[in-house]
């Protein structure tokens, strides 16, 4: 060990220590904030530049006279370790009375008086000073609040702290303590945890549904609902069969059932809507079919139109339909009335929307109408906006924006408020067939063969889709994915995210291709479990990527199930 005695020289006339005056090169130099903190102790001991070059010069008249102060000495050891110094407070017999005399005085204030007087003391301190009153405060601040909280009662307090975490955050809290791991039992902090995935996700909420665990969910603690281990254990699981889902979807993995609908003078399913009880269909025979979506058979066969059942959409209370007969029908869901008939457009109805007191129309005769729905029976016309140079297609539409695609190629924007035209979206080099709107998102399918996705606002295009090889009949998007059906009897999953990135290869873009159909693709929709679709083949498929036996099948195709609904 190395001794270094470093013998500082006492001015001719003592000046007030100045701590702070040590030269910045010294404490910037170090490597720590530990070793900072040692060096300012130790420099503090030698006297500033400024009253060092005043004793020299005293030093110097003086002829250098040795008749000096008492020396104080620092001793720094140096070693390999970190710089360490040693400061004594010089011992004074008062220095123990006066203490306890500040102290019993401090004790009689106010704690208002007490920080006060704390401030002024700190005001007066140097750095070093105040980093060590720093790490001496540091672990008096810091409180195992999760722990403290149920001794004071608050146990509920706790639970709704720890129940926003997230899995992995929560995981790790159960091995901070026992206590911690007790409020997480208790307080059932997984089963929130599931709950608030379901009411946020629609996944989730299908799987719950699916899966029958729903059943243990957003019930009070009773003698029914399983300990936190249960939902500790579940939690894992879902991910599991989520990660299953979504890797059936991308190796095109799935179930396929299959409903025949053909009867001696149908050709086609055009139109098609699903919930989880049922599937309605519109079929090129002029009749509506409604099918039970668990046994795939006929329930009830809807009669009406004079021509092919073009366009449907339904809700709890009604069926809307349009066709090529030009009028609009209502039907009562549950027995199948008709309770309204609208005669408005001259030519064939192609399309339709309704939601919240609003529906839209739209025809071969190239106008689009909008209607007032006071109730089923009571539907009045608002609006025709005219614009197209050819029949519309297709209409979406929400509070903003009612769209429409057109076989004359072009996009049109319009108010829903006041129907009022906003801008056109140009693009497609031949006619629009389909198209679905959302927040800001255009997504439309042309007979150019391609899938365009446009920014309503801008009207810019975003991205363009290629690999059907003939006209784009149908497309649907949700926010991971674009499902497109086209007359080349193809469906293409499409990554949707990827499609919005401007980075991405044009070639990661379709995630998958399934071939079953033998005719053209006329509807489709999808959710998070499977794709309905409907075809010029009278055949309605159901593609399961949930319920999918993998025992000796191909990637890509799975056994099927048939049934053939014969008319009498």
């Amino acid at each position: 060990m190395t001794i270094l005695t470093i013998t500082p020289i006492a001015p001719s006339s003592p000046l007030p220590p100045h701590p702070c005056s040590v030269p910045r090169s010294l404490w910037l130099g170090c490597s720590s904030v530990a070793e900072s903190l040692c060096a300012l102790r130790c420099l503090q001991s030698i006297p500033s530049t400024r009253a060092h070059n005043q004793n020299m010069s005293g030093m110097e008249s003086q002829n250098l006279d040795h008749d000096l102060s008492p020396k104080k000495n620092t001793v720094l050891k140096l070693n390999n370790g970190p710089v360490v110094g040693s400061r004594k407070r010089p011992s004074e017999g008062n220095y123990e009375k006066e203490k306890e005399h500040c102290i019993a005085l401090f004790d009689q204030w106010s704690e208002a008086d007490q920080v006060e007087f704390v401030e002024r003391l700190i005001s007066r301190m140097c750095h070093y000073q105040h980093g060590h009153i720093n790490s001496y405060l540091k672990p008096m601040l810091q409180r195992d609040f999760i722990t403290a909280l149920p001794a004071q009662g608050l146990d509920h307090i706790a639970e709704n702290i720890l129940s926003f975490l997230d899995a992995r955050s929560l995981c790790s809290a159960e091995l901070v303590c026992k206590e911690w791991q007790r409020v997480i039992s208790e307080g059932m902090l997984w089963k929130k945890l599931i709950e608030r995935m379901v009411r946020t996700d629609p996944l989730w909420k299908g799987l719950s549904e699916r899966h029958q665990w729903e059943k243990y969910l957003f019930k009070n603690r009773t003698s029914e609902v399983p300990p936190n281990s249960y939902y500790h254990s579940l939690y894992p699981k879902i991910i599991q069969d989520i990660e299953t889902i979504e890797a059936n979807w991308r190796c095109g993995r799935h179930n396929l059932q299959r409903i025949q609908c053909r009867s001696e003078n149908s050709k086609g399913v055009y139109c098609l809507q699903y919930d989880d009880d049922k599937i309605i269909s519109g079929l090129r025979d002029n009749s509506i079919k409604i099918w039970d979506k668990q046994s795939l058979e006929c329930l009830k066969i809807l009669t009406g139109h004079t021509g092919s059942v073009l366009c449907l959409q339904y809700d709890e209370r009604v069926i809307v339909t349009g066709s090529s007969d030009s009028t609009v029908r209502v039907w009562e869901v549950t027995t199948g009335e008709v309770l309204n008939t609208l005669i408005h457009h001259n030519e064939a109805v192609l399309h339709l929307r309704f939601a919240n007191g609003l529906m839209v129309t739209c025809s071969k005769d190239r106008s689009i109408a909008v209607w007032d729905m006071a109730s089923p029976t009571d539907i009045s016309l608002r609006r025709v906006l005219v614009g197209h140079r050819a029949a519309v297609n297709v209409v979406d539409f929400d509070d903003k924006y009612i769209v429409s695609a057109s076989g004359d190629r072009t996009i049109k924007v319009w108010s829903t408020s006041t129907c009022e035209f906003v801008r056109t979206l140009n693009g497609h080099k031949r006619g629009i067939a389909c198209l679905q709107y959302r927040d800001r998102l255009v997504v439309s399918g042309s007979s150019d063969n391609t899938i365009r996705l446009w920014d309503i606002e801008c009207g810019a295009c975003l991205r363009v889709l290629e690999g059907h090889e003939e006209l784009v009949r149908c497309i649907r998007f949700d926010n991971k994915r674009i499902v497109s059906g086209a007359y080349d009897g193809k469906i293409k999953v499409w990554d949707l995210q990827a499609a919005l990135d401007p980075r991405a290869p044009a070639s990661t873009l379709c995630l998958r291709t399934l071939v079953e159909h033998s005719g053209r693709v006329f509807r489709l929709q999808f959710d998070e479990f499977q794709i309905i679709s409907s075809s010029h083949d009278d055949t309605i498929l159901i593609w399961d990527f949930l319920n999918v036996s993998t025992n000796g099948q191909s990637e890509g195709r799975s056994p099927s199930r048939t049934y053939t609904y014969i008319s009498r």
